[in-house]
């Protein structure tokens, strides 16, 4: 079959890395003829591309990872290359400090960069670095800043940064990140309203290379990206042609090339990143051209042992970082992946702290190429489809589940039950209604299986109805427990104008505002609130209704009345309301006594307003008790009587009705 092969003119090395790679190379030379101290080190791989680190290797060039490694480098003995990324200022300062040869091989545009981090943070301002934080670039370009120099890679994290009152605000870039996702961020940060300057530090060869890229990629139906599978600017390659081409593959080498890939088609693209050798290029290139392949197919066949979607394979932990996972399949000559969100639904989770090197683990296979020439593995969904089993026999046996809530969304609550998710909608996570379910945050709840769905993703969780249940139980046990005159014990659930409704545990029972008190209660909501304990008597039970009190027998005041308040004894009380017609006192609460008019004063009064107010405090004679009718009767003028005549007259009280008048006061 005859195939068109393209071939992207600004693919591999670019100016900065092919700089770096020789100066290294030079140096090697220099230090065989004697004329550079060595040994040779680089700090970091020079480049992400695993075929040129291990030919330096193999040539005694050492690879330093960390600062501490650079510390304990003998002093003054030794040649330290800067790879093309550059380093931060203190990286300068361990190196002067050690006395070290240091071949500064940072590509030009990343040292402007530096020189723009290190001036604007000196003159106060913050700046902002849109970029990947892991990748050595960036961590390098942070490292000429200060406290308020912030790494930014996505939406989320735009939309979360604020800048401090009075302070500017200077955007720079990753030299290799996506042109087209700078421009999205910078947007996210223009609409803020800061007073911005916006530099885009993105090298114009990276730039040259995304657009040729993705013009290739638009016009074949298959492309191949080529380079290192730590390297930032190869992924962005691989996600620019992926949006063009749906059939874009990611390699390291020629020998990642999987055949199925590109098996049947007429037109090949062919594109590298930074860090791509010009040999691995012409190979890839030089068997598109020339192998069939079926011949291709037939070495991968005879090579490794078949794996398939959808199965759990085993494999061994070669390499672990914060967020993905590099497992060596057993039986197989291919290495998988599993990044953090295909090992746990927990965004923040550090995968150092979950699984180790030389562990062996079982993860599912979702798919056989990840476009960087790895297997695509997960270990969640492994575990789910072990949970679903769990689920699924809930389901048929009505099982009541018990798990924590994982999260809280919008519209319910989502929870994980040994790997597997199950939705609650918010309508089925309580049998009232609750506008904020954030209280069920990390909470142990339970519930049934009402749904059970996987294949639609679609597992829904009810715990209304266990709590409907369970009330219906609490229910049915009160009324079979309480009887009118039985003390009980409630929680306050709602309180209004005419009183307070108390859940008693199973049913709600209503305190009337009259049953409140012995005394008078004007306005229910300054005496009780939701969620207070009291102690209730039970009233009266009509069917499902109960009706409370809080007027226990002992403690009704008339019991000792009659002795207290005696014809004739002497009180003191404070006048509570009034009428025309005379003055209510209340001698204690639940106990209010009757000043006529006529008894107030010697001296005529038209109506009690004239001399009284509410809440004076006054002293009066007892002239009248009927304990049956609860009805008192007072006296002032009584006090000031002086004349055998008067005190009959003033003994010669009104009879009234202290009830019907206060009902008519109330009414």
């Amino acid at each position: 079959m005859e195939r068109t092969v393209l071939i992207a003119k600004h693919a591999g090395f670019c100016f900065g890395v092919e700089r770096a790679v020789e100066q290294v190379y030079e140096q090697m030379k220099a230090v065989k003829k004697g004329n550079a101290r060595g040994p040779i080190y680089t700090y970091g791989p020079i480049i992400h591309n695993e075929e040129v680190v291990k030919d330096l290797s193999e040539n005694g060039v050492q690879v330093l990872d960390t600062e501490e490694d650079l510390g304990r480098l003998p002093k003054g003995e030794g040649t330290v290359i800067i790879r093309s990324h550059g380093v931060s200022r203190h990286v300068y300062d361990i190196l002067k400090e050690r006395k070290v040869e240091v071949v500064d091989a940072t590509c030009p545009f990343v040292k402007k960069i530096h020189r723009i981090v290190a001036e604007r943070s000196a003159a106060g301002d913050a700046v902002v670095i849109i970029g990947n934080p892991d990748h050595p670039e960036v961590e390098g370009i942070k490292g000429w800043g200060n406290e308020d120099t912030k790494v930014i890679q996505n939406e989320t994290e735009a939309a979360d940064f604020h800048l401090k009152p009075g302070q500017k605000l200077c955007i720079v870039s990753q030299t290799t990140f996506n042109y087209n996702k700078f421009k999205e961020l910078v947007e996210k940060f223009l609409k803020k309203g800061y007073d911005s300057s916006v530099l885009n530090t993105i090298c114009n060869a990276t730039q040259e290379r995304q657009v040729e890229a993705a013009r290739i990629a638009s016009q074949v139906e298959a492309m191949i990206v080529i380079g290192g599978k730590h390297s930032s600017n190869t992924q962005k390659l691989y996600e620019i042609c992926l949006k063009e081409c749906k059939n874009t593959v990611y390699i390291q080498t020629l020998g990642d090339l999987d055949p199925d890939s590109v098996s049947s088609v007429r037109s090949v693209g062919i594109t590298a990143g930074a860090s791509t050798p010009k040999k691995i290029i012409e190979e890839v290139h030089t068997r598109m051209a020339e192998q069939s392949f079926a011949e291709l197919l037939k070495e991968e066949e005879e090579s490794t042992k078949p794996i398939r979607t959808g199965e759990i394979v085993t494999g061994q932990v070669i390499e672990v970082s914060k967020d993905e996972i590099i497992l060596s399949i057993a039986g197989n000559k291919s290495e998988g992946i599993i990044t953090r969100d295909e090992y746990s639904n927990d965004n923040n989770v550090d995968l150092t702290t979950k699984v180790q090197v030389g562990e062996e683990m079982e993860a599912k296979v979702i798919k056989l190429n990840d476009g960087v020439g790895m297997v695509s593995l997960s270990y969640k969904r492994m575990a789910a489809d072990r949970g679903n089993k769990r689920l699924e026999e809930a389901f048929e046996n009505q099982e009541v589940l018990t798990a924590k809530v994982a999260q809280v969304l919008d519209g319910g609550l989502s929870v994980e039950v040994e790997g597997a998710r199950v939705f609650i909608p918010a309508s089925l996570v309580s049998d009232s209604y609750e506008k904020d379910l954030s209280k069920y945050a990390d909470q142990e709840i339970e519930f049934v299986i009402t749904e059970f769905n996987p294949k639609r993703r679609r597992i829904i969780g009810d715990r209304k109805q266990l709590l409907t249940a369970q009330k219906a139980q609490m229910k049915e046990a009160l009324f079979a427990r309480i009887h009118p005159g039985d003390t009980a014990e409630g929680v306050v659930k709602n309180v209004t104008d005419f009183g307070a409704f108390i859940d008693l545990g199973g049913a709600d029972g209503l305190l009337h505002i009259s049953e409140m008190s012995w005394g008078r209660v004007e306005n229910p909501k300054k005496v009780f609130r939701a969620g207070d304990s009291l102690k209730v008597l039970i009233k009266d039970i009509q069917g499902e209704k109960i009706a409370l009190s809080l007027k226990f027998p002992e403690a009704n005041p008339w019991v000792q009345a009659a002795e207290k308040y005696a014809v004739g004894n002497v009180v003191v009380g404070r006048v509570a309301r009034m009428t025309d017609f005379g003055a209510f006192v209340e001698l204690e609460p639940g106990v209010d006594a009757l000043l006529h008019v006529s008894q107030i004063s010697r001296d005529h009064v038209e109506k009690p307003a004239d001399v009284l107010r509410i809440g004076d405090e006054i002293e009066a004679k007892v002239v009248d008790f009927n304990e049956a009718d609860h009805k008192i009767s007072l006296s002032i003028k009584a006090l000031m009587a002086s004349a055998p005549q008067e005190a009959e007259d003033d003994a010669d009280v009104a009879d009234v009705d202290i009830d019907a008048v206060a009902r008519s006061v109330e009414e």
